[in-house]
C-alpha cells in the first residue's frame, strides 16, 4: 500500500518548486543539475534511471557533477536480459558509486500477481506494484529526484516543466528541451555505450512483455504498451491521480 506523504510536505514542495522556478527557470542540463545537486539539495537528491535507450546521457551528466548521487534502478523482474547486461556495462563504464537496485515487494507480488501475468489484464496495476510502490519506498529520506523525461517524446511530456512538485518531492527534469540529435551528439562526444536493443529498432525500452520495436515514422514511445491507451507507467503521476493503491 502506498502511503501518501503528509500534507505539510506537499505544501513545502509546492512552495519550494515555485521558488526554484523563479530562480532557475532559465537553466537546463548540467547547469540546472549543478545548482540542484551542489546547492539546493546537497545529499538530499537522487536520480531514478531506467537504463533505457537514452539513460546514459543523464547518468553521465550527474556523475560528472557528483559521483556519489544515489542512482535508483527499478528492477521490475520483467526487463529484457539486454537491459540487465547494460546496467552492468554502463555502470562499469561511467563508474557508478551508489547504484540502488530496487525490486517489488514479494508479498505484494503474491497478493496481486501470483501467476506473473498481471500485465495482460491489468497493466496499470502491474506497473503500480512493480514500479510505483518500489519507487515510493526508495525515495524516502530524499527531498528531490531527477528524471530524464523530455518534451520531444510527445504525449503528456510535451508540457513538461524543468522543476515540478509531486507528492512532497521536488522533481528535476533537466533534459526537457533536448532532442534526439542532441542526445546522440552527447553519446558520440562522450563515447558512451548504447543499449543493445537500439540496434534492433527499440527507441524506448521498458518491460519485455509491454515493449516492441518502433516502426519508421512512429513516435519515440509508440512501442510502449502497444495496442492500448496506456502511455505512462504511473511513477510521474501525483498520488491523487492514481487509480490503484
Amino acid at each position: 500500500m502506498v502511503k501518501k506523504k503528509h500534507k505539510k510536505d506537499t505544501a513545502w514542495a509546492d512552495e519550494k518548486a515555485t521558488d526554484l522556478k523563479k530562480r532557475y527557470s532559465d537553466l537546463e542540463g548540467v547547469d540546472l543539475l549543478r545548482a540542484m545537486i551542489k546547492k539546493e539539495f546537497l545529499g538530499q537528491i537522487a536520480l531514478s534511471s531506467s537504463f533505457g535507450a537514452e539513460a546514459a546521457v543523464l547518468l553521465d551528466l550527474v556523475l560528472r557533477i557528483d559521483p556519489k548521487v544515489p542512482i535508483i534502478f527499478l528492477d521490475t523482474g520483467k526487463l529484457f536480459e539486454e537491459t540487465y547486461n547494460y546496467v552492468t556495462q554502463l555502470s562499469n563504464h561511467i563508474g557508478l558509486k551508489d547504484l540502488r537496485i530496487i525490486r517489488p515487494n514479494k508479498e505484494r507480488l503474491l497478493e496481486k500477481d501470483p501467476s506473473g501475468n498481471l500485465w495482460e489484464t491489468e497493466p496499470d496495476m502491474c506497473c503500480h506494484i512493480r514500479k510505483v510502490e518500489p519507487l515510493e519506498a526508495a525515495l524516502k529520506g530524499f527531498k528531490a529526484w531527477i528524471t530524464g523525461r523530455k518534451r520531444y517524446h510527445g504525449d503528456i511530456r510535451l508540457k513538461l516543466d524543468s522543476i515540478e512538485s509531486i507528492d512532497g518531492y521536488i522533481k528535476i527534469n533537466p533534459l526537457i528541451n533536448w532532442d534526439a540529435k542532441k542526445i546522440q551528439t552527447y553519446f558520440s562526444e562522450k563515447k558512451l555505450p548504447k543499449h543493445p536493443l537500439l540496434s534492433r529498432g527499440f527507441k524506448s525500452i521498458g518491460c519485455y512483455h509491454c515493449t516492441r520495436e518502433t516502426e519508421d515514422g512512429e513516435g519515440v514511445r509508440s512501442g510502449r504498451w502497444f495496442g492500448g491507451q496506456k502511455t505512462e507507467c504511473g511513477i510521474h503521476e501525483k498520488s491523487t491521480k492514481r487509480e490503484y493503491s
